[in-house]
């Protein structure tokens, strides 16, 4: 298992628009992936999961990925919250 924490750097936090893009990202992979903000843990792959931990500006997340291409995975990630400017 990989992991890494993120903080999130957005103003709007990881609102519709940025979760469908990592929801996308993390479908592209076999591997369990799984965000977990405040004690909570949900699906990286599901839309609602993402949208129910309301995530703000200013909040530490941490990513977490296990399977056959979770390195892959979580590098992957990590390049979609930089690109996008949703983390760092």
């Amino acid at each position: 298992m990989v992991e890494k924490t993120f903080k999130v750097t957005a103003e709007t936090g990881i609102h519709a628009r940025p979760a469908t893009l990592l929801v996308q990202s993390a479908g592209k992979f076999d591997s369990d992936i799984n965000l977990e903000y405040k004690g909570k843990k949900v699906n990286l792959k599901s839309i609602m999961g993402v949208m129910s931990l309301g995530i703000g500006q200013g909040a530490d997340i941490t990513i977490t990925a296990e399977g056959s291409d979770e390195q892959d995975a979580l590098n992957t990630l990590s390049e979609t919250l930089k690109k996008e400017g949703l983390a760092e």
